[in-house]
């Protein structure tokens, strides 16, 4: 589950109607779910929010939370799947890095 600020939110529409005359199939069904699964949350006088049910059931959230900061968004983790992600990318983190290096080498 992502967490965007407004500004974050304003950014990720523009990249997502971005080309609309370029629209596939795959980017509509992406922003269907993208659009379609959001929420608006507005902070209680102590900056909670409540998470929608239907998000943290997606999420499969069942207790303990993990909020991981990236630059403009936080992603939100149950804590028991996110232990397991970690260790996942952990043991691939050379494989992981080689793969992303890849995508980012210019193509002659």
């Amino acid at each position: 589950m992502v967490l965007v600020g407004e500004d974050g939110w304003e950014k990720l529409m523009g990249r997502l109607t971005a080309n609309m005359g370029h629209v596939t199939q795959t980017v509509r069904d992406t922003d269907r779910f993208i659009l379609g699964s959001a929420f608006e949350v507005t902070p209680d006088p102590q900056g909670r929010v409540v998470i929608p049910e239907i998000l943290s059931k997606y999420a499969h959230i069942k207790n303990d939370v993990i909020f991981l900061g990236l630059g403009d968004r936080a992603e939100i983790w149950d804590k028991t799947l996110w232990r397991k992600r970690e260790e996942h990318v952990t043991a691939n983190s050379v494989k992981l890095m080689e793969e992303m290096a890849k995508e980012d080498r210019p193509r002659g």
